[in-house]
């Protein structure tokens, strides 16, 4: 069970957005990188980054930023935001990223993702991002019809490493996860899920040890980690008390 500590990035900095509303957001850190090497300290074992700019323009706009956490830090990372393309998602792996993350394009142009995932075995995810079970692209912005269930059935058996399933709503607003939601999407799929969106105190973190958690792969940690509602160390060592039984 993986603990993602998640670094957002709008204009160079850390941020955290409440419900993807980039008007919303709070800077927690002027510097990634110093953000990134703190979570590095901290135990942390996978980094969460998200180009949240270019996730709004189809297009990396963060690059630098990444590239320096990339060369600043030997942790693995996953990105997302603004990988639209082939050849996007092959400079963003070839530069250093573990696992890229696929999500408008994933709706808009399934075949990408099936060819991604087998061009790049285990390196490909795909988010499911949804406002009341329903995918939302475009940084958030647009909401389609598709729900949520439907789309993560359509990448079950392409190959694609984890699905990143993210309550809109919840997001950044500490209310908890979405259990329910997310657990049945564990039920429905083979395709290991890893759940984002409103992961609040010690108490999400002890809900992840329960057994019907352990079709997931992991969690996002965002607003709790930066506002101290979680205790970074308190939470990595009761997740591997739990791999260790």
């Amino acid at each position: 069970m993986i603990l993602f500590p998640a670094i957002d990035l709008k204009a160079g900095r850390c941020v955290r957005l409440r419900q993807g509303d980039m008007a919303r957001a709070t800077i927690f850190n002027d510097d990634p990188v110093a953000q990134a090497r703190a979570f590095c300290d901290a135990g942390f074992t996978y980094l969460h980054l998200v180009d949240l700019d270019g996730a709004f323009a189809g297009r990396p706009v963060n690059q630098s930023a990444v590239e320096a956490i990339l060369a600043a830090v030997e942790l693995p990372v996953q990105l997302g935001g603004g990988i639209r393309d082939m050849a996007t998602l092959s400079r963003w792996l070839e530069a250093g990223v573990s696992r890229a993350i696929i999500g408008t394009a994933a709706l808009r142009d399934p075949d990408f993702v099936k060819a991604a995932a087998r061009a790049f075995p285990g390196r490909v995810a795909v988010a499911l991002d949804a406002r009341g079970g329903r995918v939302a692209i475009e940084g958030w912005a647009t909401v389609s019809s598709t729900s949520a269930d439907d789309m993560a059935r359509r990448f079950e058996d392409v190959g694609v490493a984890a699905l990143i399933y993210t309550d809109v709503d919840r997001d950044g607003m500490l209310q908890g996860i979405d259990w329910e939601g997310t657990l049945a999407l564990t039920r429905a799929v083979r395709v290991p899920v890893i759940a984002s969106g409103g992961l609040a105190s010690m108490a999400d973190v002890r809900r992840l040890m329960e057994p019907d958690a352990a079709g997931l792969e992991g969690a996002i940690a965002g607003r709790a980690l930066y506002e101290g509602r979680i205790d970074a160390a308190a939470a990595l060592a009761l997740l591997a008390s739990r791999t260790a039984q």
